[in-house]
């Protein structure tokens, strides 16, 4: 590819009143309005901001179109955004409506997300197989932040100064992953403080997006604690969590028979047809422990104790051989019904929630933009709200989509360029000839009402 004209013959004006650069967001804001976001808004808001609702879609939707700051909201103003859009507000003031927030509103934010997460649930196929399935995934992470207004920044285990948030996510063997429920922390607060409270809370929201099947709550070793995993259990889910590499579970697993260990698909792993098994540097067993014993019996947890040993590689720097294999153990304690090899690889999917948080470090949550603690705790919380309500159109869109990146659904069905027209009252939006992803487009753009002339 170059250039086709010489640069005297190439001119530009930023002049045209009728180009849009995220023609995409016209779906995806319908699709939020019919799921009630603004109705959800206004009723569950007592923030004090006049039109409330209207500067929280605001920001969903700058969120939605890639803006990670609010001065970057400032896109929704752009060309001829006015004529498509009512109402859209300026960074400025969008900047205040954060501020205004306190523990409270942002609560009541939390609340209308989880809401509008049920409605978008109940409207697109935004958790298929819920109804048998759902893992359910907690992690934490530190967000670096700079500058030392920002309330709450401290430094944490990643010996960097920031605020520490929170994250549930709800996913299923068929559905990328949502996010059920957030909390920002100070910079140094341990990863598993309030975590059986958060798993309550996210159970619940996943039970009314509709996984009405069984969930599975999975986790790391930081949210290996008693009150996690009986909370977990009240609120009818199952558990799988990482164990710490403590000296009662190294004693445990010195207790599994040399002769129930198996290999199991791994990494490098190869398949033998003639024994039918795995040759692998993997292996698994399992057996039963009781946790937590040096409490008192109530909070005494007896469950399947899985353990995967990866085989240590020699140091072949020396040049000499292995006397005798020695391996690394990963013990996770669950209560799990299903069969070994594959429970075991249900925890390891654990690693989705990862992704999750790849996604808003490229989008809305690369940083954590006000120097007020309760108005980034909002931000975290709207930037959920977007997440979902992203992945929900996606789902409208195609089954490539539905499970695509983020970043992939902004680029090739949000920000999209169009042109304006007006005819007889009625707006009509010219798009790219040939564009890669027209028929996914399409099909959000009816899929949410919209007429498509040919």
């Amino acid at each position: 590819m170059r250039s086709s004209h010489a640069v005297g013959a190439v001119s530009a004006s930023l002049s045209d009143p009728n180009l849009i650069g995220y023609a995409g967001l016209a779906p995806v804001l319908r699709l939020a309005e019919r799921c009630g976001l603004p109705g959800l808004a206004e009723a569950g808001l007592t923030v004090r901001s006049p039109n409330a609702a209207v500067k929280l879609t605001s920001i969903v939707a700058g969120m939605v179109a890639g803006a990670d700051s609010i001065d970057d909201l400032d896109v929704l103003r752009h060309g001829g955004m006015g004529s498509l859009f009512d109402e859209v507000r300026a960074p400025s003031t969008l900047g205040t409506f954060l501020r205004a927030f306190t523990h409270g509103h942002v609560r009541q934010l939390q609340s209308v997300g989880r809401k509008f997460t049920a409605e978008l649930a109940a409207a697109t196929p935004l958790l298929p197989g819920a109804d048998e399935l759902a893992f359910l995934d907690v992690d934490s992470k530190v967000k670096q932040v700079h500058g030392y207004a920002k309330q709450g920044a401290s430094f944490g285990y990643t010996k960097v100064r920031g605020l520490h948030f929170q994250a549930a996510t709800v996913s299923t063997p068929l559905a990328a992953p949502i996010i059920a429920a957030t909390r920002l922390r100070k910079g140094s607060a341990g990863s598993g403080k309030g975590a059986a409270s958060l798993f309550t809370e996210a159970i619940s929201a996943a039970r009314e997006a509709g996984a009405t099947g069984e969930i599975l709550a999975r986790a790391d070793s930081a949210f290996f604690a008693a009150k996690t995993i009986a909370a977990i259990g009240r609120a009818g889910a199952r558990f799988s969590i990482t164990t710490p590499n403590s000296k009662k579970i190294r004693a445990a697993i010195a207790t599994i028979d040399p002769g129930a260990w198996q290999a199991i698909k791994y990494p490098n792993a190869l398949y033998d047809e003639a024994s039918g098994q795995w040759i692998s540097d993997a292996e698994i067993a399992e057996t039963e422990f009781t946790a937590f014993t040096s409490r008192p019996t109530k909070w005494h947890v007896t469950a399947r104790l899985i353990v995967r040993r990866v085989r240590r590689l020699p140091n072949a720097g020396d040049g000499q051989g292995e006397l005798f294999p020695t391996w690394r153990y990963h013990a996770v304690l669950t209560d799990s019904g299903f069969a070994l090899v594959q429970a075991e690889a249900q925890h390891r999917g654990h690693a989705i929630i990862e992704q999750v948080f790849a996604d808003l470090n490229d989008s809305a949550l690369a940083h954590l933009p006000s120097g007020s603690f309760q108005a980034n705790a909002a931000w975290l919380a709207m930037a959920a709200t977007a997440h979902n309500l992203t992945r929900a159109a996606a789902t409208l869109a195609s089954a490539f989509h539905a499970k695509a990146r983020t970043g992939t659904i902004r680029a090739t069905l949000i920000n999209i360029p169009g042109r304006i027209a007006t005819s007889a009252r009625r707006l009509h939006l010219h798009l790219p000839a040939r564009w890669p992803w027209a028929q996914a487009w399409e099909n959000l753009w009816t899929a949410t009402g919209h007429r498509l002339r040919t």
